[in-house]
């Protein structure tokens, strides 16, 4: 299995589809095809080979998929960057897995200066903007113009895809290896389960780094879909875009659902387009659910829960149980059922499976599991110790087979949907020169699922704010890992080993939910 195959059934069966939708520019599958071919070709041509990494630091476009489609073409992997990150973690990146071809859209040039300074291995950075090259930068356009389209070099299964970065239990990204073969599995499994229809059109809003949106984007291929692309989600733009494209499938976190279904404008606008809103990161609340559904009649509702390291999607919860019939079975609070192509249990500390309905570890296998961290082996062998990927989420399974989240192993904290590591922002936050120590933790947000909060130990005689411990930590962490809240203590709680417990800094936020996490 390839990530080219869909591309290469597309313009086969449909050469004249609309493929992809950007702003006023409209390509057909034909036109698609040939410009993957043409991109390929370029990259060879500067000097990239088989399995050396190609970076994409860009808002949502259609030159993002070519990224993607062209990369794989040409036998190269793929190293998208989180728009989020600062470029110090932008860079840390780039170097850990020697990628030496960034691709820059308009929006980050400003950055590109200090890519350069901080990134050694940068060696070629290509302009995908439509206004004038830069100096010192390759033109995507010109380059595609100007190479012949070559054969598509065929890799497929556990050959090499994608490194895609997550955060770190170390403070230090981790680059999560995906195969072709994983990734296209997964695709399918997302199709198999209703998710998308042949010949619809996609929306991607949801940034086009993150895997939950390539697991969709491939999903869509697979159905050979139109594909129209939002730079980035904005709820009003979002509106406008599934009544203007006859939009019948979108991914969205359930942050993004409410703003969607709460804007003002959301009565002015057709909707009944829409049949197909993928959601995951976090449960929905049951009224967001009700007024999404009267907002958008037409649209079934899928909760998908998975991670990076599963390429992404394990379980599902389908539509039924979104509807008022179905959560009379009391499903909707669970992550669903596993996939088509994801075998799921539940283990405990001796990795031994738990009778159903106790708690325990979540542990997934099957072909969609990663091949490996990045020149991490220690932290390979411990994620995948007895051929399970070990999730750090805790949770039970019922006797349906539904797997319902309670709390997270893994001190990781989610936020609107995305993933941040308790000891990036500690790292952060232990540089300020007046703090001693701290541990940082979520705290249950109504509108995020969780926000980020740290407790913080100052040095003898030092002050210091909650906002100063804020801008300090934005100069070197990603936005949304800065804590929005900060309390100052005099001591942490600590184990007898010494180790602080976060459950206790944790309890006084958390006590009477049903959940731990957000």
């Amino acid at each position: 299995m390839y990530l080219t195959q869909s591309l290469h059934r597309a313009a086969t069966l449909h050469p004249k589809r609309t493929a992809t939708v950007h702003g006023a520019r409209r390509r057909s599958y034909a036109e698609l095809a040939e410009r993957v071919a043409r991109l390929a070709g370029a990259l060879q041509s500067i000097g990239l080979q088989p399995d050396d990494r190609i970076g994409m630091l860009a808002l949502n476009s259609d030159r993002y998929l070519e990224y993607y489609l062209g990369s794989y073409w040409a036998g190269c992997v793929v190293n998208p960057a989180n728009i989020r990150w600062s470029a110090a973690e932008i860079a840390f990146s780039l170097d850990d897995c020697e990628t030496r071809v960034l691709i820059v859209d308009d929006q980050f040039l400003p950055m590109v200066p200090e890519l350069r300074q901080r990134a050694a291995c940068l060696t070629r950075l290509i302009y995908a903007g439509d206004g004038a090259t830069p100096e010192g930068m390759l033109s995507f356009e010109d380059m595609i113009a100007a190479s012949a389209p070559i054969p598509d070099t065929g890799r497929s299964g556990d050959d090499l895809a994608g490194v895609f970065y997550t955060g770190g239990t170390t403070g230090f990204p981790k680059g999560v290896m995906l195969g072709h073969g994983g990734l296209y599995i997964n695709a399918l499994t997302i199709a198999a389960e209703g998710a998308t229809q042949e010949g619809s059109t996609g929306l991607h809003a949801a940034p086009m780094f993150h895997l939950a949106c390539i697991g969709v984007m491939n999903a869509m291929l697979v159905h050979c879909c139109t594909h129209v692309f939002l730079p980035a989600f904005a709820p009003g733009a979002v509106l406008q875009t599934i009544e203007k494209e006859s939009i019948a499938t979108a991914l969205l976190v359930p942050t993004m659902v409410q703003m969607t279904v709460d804007h003002p404008d959301a009565d002015r606008h057709d909707l009944s387009s829409l049949r197909n809103v993928l959601y995951g990161a976090s449960p929905i609340s049951e009224a967001v659910i009700d007024r999404a559904m009267a907002k958008l009649p037409n649209a079934n509702f899928f909760q998908a829960y998975g991670m990076t390291e599963l390429s992404p999607a394990a379980t599902m919860l389908t539509p039924f149980y979104h509807t008022p019939e179905g959560r009379k079975q009391g499903k909707i609070r669970s992550a669903g059922r596993p996939t088509f192509c994801a075998e799921v249990r539940i283990f405990n500390e001796d990795d031994q499976e738990v009778a159903r309905g106790e708690v325990g570890e979540i542990v997934v296998r099957g072909p969609g599991v990663m091949l490996g961290y990045w020149k991490r082996p220690d932290d390979t062998r411990a994620a995948l110790r007895g051929g399970w990927m070990h999730t750090g989420d805790a949770g039970r399974m019922d006797q349906d087979g539904y797997v319902f989240i309670v709390d997270r192993i893994k001190d990781m904290i989610v936020t609107g949907g995305e993933n941040v590591y308790s000891a990036e922002v500690e790292n952060a936050v232990q540089q300020h020169p007046a703090v001693a120590a701290c541990a940082v933790i979520g705290i249950p947000d109504d509108k995020w699922g969780e926000t980020v909060h740290a407790v913080v130990v100052l040095k003898a005689g030092a002050n210091a704010t909650a906002q100063q411990i804020a801008e300090h930590c934005k100069g070197l962490i990603a936005n949304y890992k800065v804590p929005r809240s900060s309390v100052f203590v005099d001591t942490l709680p600590l184990s007898g080993a010494g180790k602080v417990l976060k459950n206790k800094l944790r309890e006084p936020f958390w006590a009477g939910r049903e959940r731990q996490v957000g």
